[in-house]
């Protein structure tokens, strides 16, 4: 007799229980995510973020290095048997944001808050290196814990990359994973998508000169205020008429600066914005044409015009394969309702774009949706008054070690192939 061919699959013992492994580390995540959230700390530099990492990474069997140029923390957990490395990661520094959330374990540092999560992805990293401790000996292989500072801005991710973190268990680690936490999200939910997840993201200012004067007699000045005003139309025409409408690119004008009072014309004006694309073809195309079109713009009003682009993140790229894998395990660890495949990148940046370049490998996102709040109504990453659902940590300590133990099982078969 023959039975039927479209049977779901049985579930995979490895990963049988990793949900409920993290909600024994639940206390000791939150604990450690408020202590963080409390006293939060910015940039490359965070003696103290660093020195509570260490400390609750202490008496694990773990191979530990401090960063050179930064205040990060790698460590290396060895299996019980030989094998390939993989690499998790987790981000750590704040942004300058005053909190107004009410919270009894809000920031007691002024003008700096957790408003983006990385409070969350660092505890929930160091339980999951708690967790795979106990499943050391199940592994074939090494684990790499990345606890990275300097993700808002500062290039954090690039500077561990040239001090090695990538070899530091010895050889190229051959996969990689991130987690990020998302306020619009159902709680616990694991989103993600192959290809491109999050857009580049550069800077640009322009300085346009022109000749001051009385505003009563602009014949006699050359008014730079209306060159800026012209070049926002213009760049906003760069991206409509130059760029593939199946080619996403995003630029802003975000700051318009010129003058100090109504009856002067001033000598200079200035613009400030960003640019986002989601491929870099695209990503340089649009950094090489911004200084033409403005300059352009210039000299038809007769002003000089100086234009410079800050280089920002790359492009976060999935590779497809990871991207399917991080999917099949939410839905096997979390349940089938719990993984998405989003449709849309997202235009935000992140600097795990740095190690996607360099490994193959997969960010998702975690939802943190607040308790009693629709997504699409929760205050966003980025807002001052951003909370999230503490009970969805364990959701991204399951799934940190869920990628470990698949990826480094013997024979080494995995979910995705």
């Amino acid at each position: 007799m023959t039975g039927p061919t479209d049977l779901p699959s049985l579930p995979d013992a490895r990963l049988a229980g990793l949900r409920a492994e993290a909600e024994t580390l639940q206390s000791a995540t939150v604990e450690l995510r408020r202590d963080l959230h409390r006293y939060p700390e910015r940039g490359l530099q965070l003696p103290r973020t660093q020195e509570k990492i260490l400390q609750a990474l202490d008496g694990l069997p773990l191979e530990i290095t401090r960063g050179k140029s930064t205040t990060s923390v790698t460590a290396v957990l060895r299996g019980g048997q030989p094998g390939p490395a993989v690499l998790l990661r987790a981000d750590m520094d704040a942004l300058p944001l005053q909190e107004d959330t009410g919270v009894e374990y809000a920031s007691t540092v002024e003008g700096s808050m957790h408003a983006c999560g990385h409070d969350a992805h660092t505890a929930m990293l160091v339980s999951a290196a708690k967790l795979l401790t106990r499943h050391a000996d199940e592994l074939a292989g090494s684990v790499v814990f990345m606890f990275q500072p300097g993700e808002e801005g500062f290039h954090g991710a690039r500077h561990m990359i040239h001090e090695g973190v990538l070899d530091a268990a010895g050889e190229r680690v051959e996969r990689v994973f991130g987690l990020h936490i998302i306020a619009n999200m159902p709680a616990g939910q694991i989103q993600t998508r192959p290809g491109p997840l999050m857009a580049s993201a550069d800077t640009f200012s322009v300085q346009v000169i022109g000749k001051g004067g009385h505003g009563s007699a602009p014949h006699h000045t050359i008014d730079p205020i209306p060159a800026a005003a012209e070049m926002v139309g213009a760049l906003q025409t760069l991206i409509t008429r130059r760029v593939s409408v199946f080619e996403p690119a995003v630029l802003s004008v975000t700051r318009i600066a010129a003058g100090t009072t109504t009856n002067i014309v001033p000598e200079t004006a200035e613009l400030e914005g960003t640019i986002r694309t989601l491929s870099e073809s695209t990503r340089a195309f649009v950094r090489a044409e911004l200084p033409k079109v403005c300059e352009a713009v210039g000299t038809a009003h007769g002003c000089r015009v100086y234009a410079d682009i800050e280089p920002g993140y790359p492009v976060t790229v999935n590779d497809p394969l990871e991207a399917g894998r991080a999917l099949a395990l939410a839905r096997e660890v979390l349940g089938e309702d719990q993984a998405v495949v989003m449709r849309d990148p997202i235009m935000g940046a992140e600097d795990f774009s740095y190690v996607l370049q360099r490994v193959p490998g997969a960010f998702a996102f975690v939802g943190g949706c607040p308790p009693d709040t629709e997504p699409d109504e929760a205050a966003a990453n980025h807002s001052n008054r951003v909370t999230y659902d503490e009970s969805a940590f364990s959701a991204g300590v399951a799934m940190h070690a869920a990628f470990a133990l698949d990826a480094l099982r013997p024979p080494h078969r995995t979910l995705a192939g």
